[in-house]
Order: structure tokens, then C-alpha cells, then sequence
């Protein structure tokens, strides 16, 4: 069987993660953890990530990397900004429910808490939320209740809030 990259062994690093900071949150989550998931030596951590921090804003940075080119490409071929929305909005709703990406995601904003990390976990949520405007081709407000509406759609499914709860009802996601 050939060796992994250090590319390779880097992505299956930053797989684990988000898989644990998913379940565990930043400060739940360790290290040893996220070794452990990945089949690697805890010191080999380190080797390819300086720290924690560091591994968990790079988790956070995929995460919203798929999360992104999801909803853009959900968007292409529709004709205009309410069915580009529409198509997004979908294309999140098929992602929520016990998504490691989603969970990940909620993950960060809560650790957004620690001044160390707010300012790169905006940074990623700005470019996110300006990618998603701009193809759909609506105003900040308007992809505002867009984002509004998903993260309320994220918490409701992370909680296990019953469908009556949701908006247009119906069955959530499936596991």
C-alpha cells in the first residue's frame, strides 16, 4: 500500500477533527482525541498542525469550504435570486440533521467565545455569508434571513426539535 502525502495525512487529520470538535466542541475535544479517531500518534498532531487552535480553525475553514461550494453549486442554472435561495436553502436543509459539517460549524460559533478564535470564525462566517449573496444576487439583509433561517434549521436538527416546530412541516432530515 503506498504512503499518504503529507497533503493526504493533513486531510485525514483535519477529518478526525471535525468528526470530534463535531461531537465534543473545541474545549471538549483534545488532542489525544482527535489522534486517537485518526489512527496517528497524539505527538504526530504536531506535526502537522502547531496547536489546537490551529487544528480546529483549520477544521472549521474545510467545513465551511463544503459548506459553501454546496450551496454555489446548488445555485447554478437556477434563473433568479429566489430560486437561487431556494435551491441554497435546500441544498442546507439535505446537509443539517447529524452532519459532522453542520455540527462542526455550530461548534465554532460557540467557541467564538475565546477571543483567540472570534476573529478567524467571523472571518470564514463573512465569506461565507458574502458568497452566498453574491450568487445569489440579493442584498446583505435579504441573505441575512437566509442565514437566519438556516441556523435556526441547524440548532432545531442538533436539538432534535420536533418537525411542528419547523418551518412548512413535514418529517426532519433522516439521519
Amino acid at each position: 500500500m503506498p504512503r499518504k502525502s503529507g497533503d493526504e495525512r493533513r486531510q485525514h487529520v483535519i477529518e478526525a477533527a471535525i468528526e470530534t470538535f463535531a461531537a465534543e466542541g473545541y474545549h471538549g475535544a483534545s488532542t489525544t482525541m482527535i489522534a486517537r479517531r485518526a489512527g496517528i500518534s497524539q505527538p504526530y498532531i504536531y506535526a502537522l498542525f502547531e496547536n489546537k487552535h490551529d487544528l480546529f480553525l483549520a477544521a472549521y475553514h474545510e467545513v465551511a469550504e463544503r459548506i459553501r461550494t454546496r450551496l454555489v453549486a446548488a445555485a447554478e442554472g437556477e434563473e433568479g435570486p429566489e430560486d437561487r435561495m431556494r435551491a441554497m436553502g435546500d441544498a442546507y436543509l439535505a446537509m443539517i440533521g447529524n452532519s459532522a459539517e453542520v455540527l462542526c460549524q455550530l461548534q465554532a460559533y460557540a467557541a467564538a467565545g475565546d477571543p483567540a478564535l472570534r476573529g478567524p470564525i467571523r472571518d470564514e462566517f463573512i465569506r461565507l455569508f458574502e458568497s452566498v449573496r453574491e450568487t445569489a444576487g440579493v442584498s446583505r439583509e435579504e441573505a441575512s434571513f437566509f442565514f437566519a433561517g438556516g441556523i435556526f434549521l441547524a440548532i432545531a436538527s442538533a436539538l432534535g426539535v420536533p418537525r411542528e416546530f419547523w418551518p412548512g412541516g413535514g418529517d426532519p432530515p433522516a439521519d
